[in-house]
């Protein structure tokens, strides 16, 4: 017999979801919710409502110390040195070669104290690396993943929801900031982020109190059509929104700027980086082939994997591929198939017509710029 397959880390509402009917998969190391009622219903009520995530999957690591923002500018990007307290960004850590270890958010609570956040996958990749990359500055970082619950109230009604249960004034919580406070009874980190493009915040919890807060908020929140959602929600609306996921749209093959991410490449921040040579020549050169938004224009979804063509010309078919899609759904917003994929930077403006092979057939679609969803 071979060696057993490691065990499934289980979040601390593991039991909850159960209780609640969820149907639990697999996901990174992790086995989490992917749906309780249905992804569909629970897309609608994140887009309409609000829906209540468990998240305790992703990673949480705090950097502290006074080299702390100095070693985050050389282990990552963006330049975290430039966020003032009480504000977050978007950043990835990348190979020397250019290629994304990891897209992760990075929030300055405190002059000298910053929080960075890993996909679940790539946590401890991510942790062993910056601390390797923070070797020898006064600086040290604190994997705090599994001491951390992560839960997210994400939809337009998620403010209202949240504001009575919470001492931190929401209204003056802008989009991509953080604070310390109290939320549903527990002590928490609250910051208005989220990955599904609509309003919401995201409450980082003692691993211990990630109970009291999920019942408080779903009792609370019962009235305002707050539901539970799970990983499967998650994805479509992250894909509406036009947000890259690991594994899908970013991975050690794809560098920031083929991924559309240019912007969060800070070329001219002070010091070396890890991947600015790389980087700088991708920049200068042009990517090699660039994300896009695709709809289907024939019957079919494009799903993760499927070959993209150039129309056929004439009677010619067997013309090779030109590009490959990362993800796709059937919309449950727009009502009709999306799809983000890579084709050639030739190939991206909108409008311009592919053929998406599916099985044996080839389905029309249509660039179309990112995202698809806007609230």
């Amino acid at each position: 017999m071979g060696p057993s397959a490691p065990a499934l880390r289980r979040t601390a509402l593991h039991d909850r979801h159960a209780a609640l009917g969820a149907r639990l998969i697999e996901f990174g190391g992790w086995e989490m919710p992917v749906q309780y009622r249905g992804i569909l219903e629970e897309h609608r009520a994140v887009r309409s409502r609000a829906g209540l995530f468990d998240l305790s999957h992703m990673g949480e690591l705090w950097i502290s110390g006074p080299a702390a923002g100095e070693g985050l500018a050389y282990a990552l990007v963006s330049d975290p040195p430039r966020l003032t307290v009480g504000r977050a960004h978007y950043s990835m850590i990348v190979a020397p070669d250019g290629g994304i270890i990891d897209d992760l958010i990075v929030y300055r609570v405190a002059p000298e104290r910053f929080l960075v956040v890993p996909n679940a996958s790539n946590a401890e990749i991510v942790s062993r690396e910056v601390t390797e990359r923070l070797r020898g500055l006064d600086a040290a970082v604190d994997d705090a993943t599994m001491r951390t619950s992560l839960l997210a109230i994400q939809g337009p009604r998620a403010a209202e929801i949240l504001a009575p249960l919470a001492d931190v004034d929401l209204a003056s919580l802008k989009y991509y900031t953080i604070a310390e406070g109290h939320a549903a009874g527990v002590p928490a980190w609250i910051a208005r982020t989220g990955y599904t493009g609509e309003d919401g915040f995201e409450l980082f919890v003692a691993w211990h109190d990630a109970l009291t807060a999920w019942e408080r908020l779903l009792v609370a929140g019962a009235d305002a059509g707050l539901v539970p959602a799970g990983l499967g929600a998650r994805d479509t609306l992250r894909l509406e929104a036009g947000m890259p996921l690991y594994g899908n749209e970013l991975d050690r093959d794809t560098n920031p700027f083929e991924a559309g991410l240019g912007r969060v490449v800070k070329l001219d921040k002070a010091g070396d980086f890890v991947g600015r040579g790389s980087l700088q020549e991708v920049a200068g050169s042009g990517p090699r082939r660039t994300l896009a938004g695709l709809v289907m224009r024939d019957r079919g979804i494009a799903r993760h994997g499927y070959p993209v063509y150039a129309p056929a010309s004439g009677t010619e078919t067997a013309h090779p591929a030109i590009g490959e899609v990362t993800s796709g759904t059937a919309s449950p917003t727009l009502g009709v198939p999306i799809a983000m994929a890579y084709l050639p930077p030739d190939r991206v403006e909108p409008g311009t017509m592919v053929e998406v092979g599916i099985r044996d057939a080839r389905a029309a679609a249509e660039v179309v710029p990112l995202p698809f969803y806007k609230r």
